[in-house]
């Protein structure tokens, strides 16, 4: 599994439009091939957030890199928020219980 980090700096108002557009963003992640999942993450006292998306291989991450760059800009300008990075990683463990 393979995950993306997309690290954001915004106001308490621009986390919460982000919060409330997090149904739509998750369905234009679901209708990604091999697209597993997705946290968002949300320090409202600092104005940070991350959001993470998984992935089922490492060519499934690379292959939805343009829509997830346009999904990223467009809520970007919509809510307010500054992306301040985009990371990617090879999930080495994960365990959910």
């Amino acid at each position: 599994m393979f995950a993306r980090v997309s690290s954001f700096e915004a106001t308490e108002d621009s986390l919460a439009e982000s919060l409330r557009r997090t149904p739509d963003v998750l369905q234009k992640a679901r209708a990604m091939s091999g697209f597993q999942g997705l946290y968002e993450l949300v320090d409202r006292s600092s104005g940070k957030a991350m959001t993470i998306t998984l992935w089922e291989t490492e060519e499934a991450m690379r292959e939805s890199e343009e829509a997830a760059n346009r999904i990223r800009a467009d809520e970007a300008a919509a809510t307010g928020a500054n992306i301040v990075s985009v990371e990617r990683y090879e999930v080495a463990t994960s365990e959910l219980f």
